[in-house]
């Protein structure tokens, strides 16, 4: 089977992970994975899983897409991201990599192609592995703490539960406008995750 696309959820394998800030691609990629597999009309399939990632397809618009989670840990993020693609013919510009944006403040998303890293190490190993930063990236606002040096343990964090109904509703602002770029293109998509507000009762 042909694959238009490969959608990748990044995030760090591990139950003491999975509501972190840092895990928000992961936890799309699930959001993906329980909508596809409740339509029909998505065609959702369960590939499995190797040592490096897991991986799901579904059907956008007529489209085929794989959708992974690599379970490398962030830092190694490329080394699965770039098994799925040679194994499956995907190209680097038919990327698309969901991940947690330190420089947007939580409840805003940007959707762009290329450009630097922001020091994400899960990008960077991409970035690395793949030899080309032309990849498409759907940024989630998560916001900074106050000093530099507490980042480590922030992203690493739990969200709160007023944060999570947030994050949940721009997990479904991410899928729209996935949606809307399989369908009629990256200007759409774009204009409606850039201005996506989430309600204002959840921040």
């Amino acid at each position: 089977m042909e694959y238009k696309a490969l959608i990748a959820g990044l995030g760090n394998p591990g139950a003491e992970y999975a509501a972190t800030r840092h895990n928000v691609g992961f936890m799309t990629a699930d959001a993906l994975a329980e909508l596809a597999a409740s339509r029909k009309s998505m065609k959702y399939k369960n590939i499995g899983s190797s040592g490096n990632f897991e991986l799901f397809s579904l059907n956008i618009a007529g489209s085929n897409i794989l959708v992974t989670k690599p379970l490398t840990y962030m830092n190694l993020s490329g080394n699965a991201v770039a098994a799925v693609c040679g194994k499956f013919s995907i190209s680097v510009k038919n990327v698309i990599v969901i991940h947690d944006e330190l420089d947007l403040p939580q409840g805003k998303m940007k959707f762009k192609r290329g450009g630097g890293n922001n020091g994400h190490r899960g990008l960077q190993s991409i970035q690395d592995v793949m030899n080309s930063a032309d990849f498409l990236r759907v940024r989630i606002g998560i916001g900074r703490p106050e000093f530099s040096s507490q980042v480590k343990d922030y992203v690493l964090e739990e969200f709160s539960k007023k944060d999570l109904k947030t994050v949940e509703q721009m997990i479904e602002a991410v899928i729209k406008g996935l949606d809307l770029f399989f369908r009629r293109g990256q200007g759409p998509a774009t204009q409606f995750m850039h201005t996506f507000n989430p309600d204002e009762s959840s921040i």
